[in-house]
């Protein structure tokens, strides 16, 4: 028998029984599909996470540890001179720069309307440091900053709770925070993290808020370059113990946590995720893959008497494998197919709707890899699954064929 006669038959026999047919490729269906799109999330995903917390990279987060190590004294604040020592090209070469924060949580009020916001009091390039870009308004000027002005630039959840989530009109009111009023001059994107900051100049948040002394709750560093980081961590452990008198690094009273080495495990997290979802989806073509064995045994059954004869009159054994193997691939084939077309409608869907309903979430992106892994696992399955039946039916006798009720 020719392949294209293979072919042939295959098709008819399908079309003879396109109900059962259809059915059993939704199995099929549903895995390929589910791999294409949960391989287009898991993507979009760690697209997003990267483009969001990338630029975080060459970071170092110098912070105060709030237990003191065994056989320790209390752990030491951190102080203006800290960034001094950070900022000396001489003992700190890598490093950037160092950008004091303090931070702590203050009640908003407008009005009626009361918010409990992160205070960020921090220099003019904080923002530039985390990335984040100004919405609406702007960013408060170094006049402002050696002036103490009380001036506030606001996250996008404050303004939601306290103008109803209108930024423009936010800019230039008065709000209350603590016992002191501050103008709001800006509002800030947001990126997921720290949408409820309330941020203005380091000196405003000492002078009207903190307290006037010179602490800091935390130090951002920043290396030269991603590939400097580690070197400028060392740094600032070498600088860090000589100001805090440090001899043995296990009775640091401070942590130099790089963010690199964060993002590094965020991603490896990420990707055994989409690994595990990767592998539910394939239990969805595993479960197809019986459904066309299943299919091909009844087949195999109710065509005992048409193998018979085709036997009989001298087909061979090899030839009647080749007709059922052929129908089992042409069937998971089909599903594949259907399958790709819904994967890639859902991931195109997505594509279109994600960036506006989770801007956060990262835009899922459709892997021609995926598309290509998931028809060759369908076809394979196929094969797979047709090559008992196709056996059991050349291994019938044509005698006890023909004999068959």
């Amino acid at each position: 028998m020719h392949v294209r006669e293979a072919f042939a038959i295959a098709l008819r026999s399908l079309r003879a029984n396109r109900l059962r047919s259809a059915l059993t490729t939704i199995g099929i269906i549903i895995g390929v599909s589910a791999v294409i799109v949960l391989v287009g999330l898991g993507d979009g995903i760690k697209t997003g996470f990267n483009t969001q917390f990338g630029a975080l990279a060459n970071q170092v987060i110098v912070n105060k540890l709030n237990v003191a190590a065994p056989g320790s004294g209390a752990p030491k604040d951190l102080r203006d001179g800290d960034i001094t020592a950070l900022t000396d090209r001489t003992a700190a070469p890598d490093v950037a720069s160092a950008t004091p924060v303090i931070n702590g949580s203050q009640l908003m009020t407008y009005h009626q309307k009361q918010y409990l916001s992160t205070l960020e009091g921090s220099t003019t390039d904080y923002l530039d440091v985390l990335d984040r870009r100004i919405m609406v308004g702007q960013m408060f000027t170094e006049a402002q900053a050696r002036n103490n002005a009380r001036v506030v630039v606001l996250g996008p959840d404050a303004v939601t709770a306290l103008f109803d989530g209108d930024a423009a009109s936010a800019i230039g009111k008065s709000v209350r925070i603590a016992r002191s009023n501050f103008k709001v001059i800006g509002v800030v994107t947001s990126n997921g993290q720290q949408d409820d900051a309330a941020i203005m100049p380091l000196g405003t948040a000492r002078a009207f808020l903190v307290g006037g002394n010179d602490r800091i709750s935390e130090i951002i560093v920043k290396a030269v370059s991603v590939n400097q980081v580690s070197a400028a961590q060392r740094q600032v452990y070498s600088i860090m113990d000589q100001r805090h008198n440090i001899k043995d690094p296990v009775a640091r009273d401070y942590a130099a946590t790089a963010l690199g080495n964060l993002l590094d495990k965020a991603n490896t997290f990420l990707s055994y995720l989409t690994l595990f979802t990767l592998g539910v989806a394939a239990m969805s073509l595993v479960v197809g893959g019986l459904g066309v064995a299943n299919i091909m045994l009844v087949s195999v059954t109710e065509r005992t008497r048409e193998i018979g004869i085709r036997k009989a009159i001298g087909a061979r054994r090899s030839a009647i494998m080749k007709q059922f193997l052929i129908e089992s691939t042409i069937l998971a084939g089909i599903g594949g197919v259907i399958g790709i077309i819904l994967g890639v409608a859902v991931v195109g869907v997505s594509i279109v709707v994600v960036p506006q309903v989770a801007p956060t979430f990262g835009t899922p992106d459709i892997s021609t890899g995926a598309i290509l892994v998931a028809f060759a696992i369908s076809l394979l399955i196929g094969l797979a699954a047709g090559g008992y039946p196709a056996n059991r039916a050349a291994g019938l006798r044509p005698i006890d064929a023909l004999r068959y009720q």
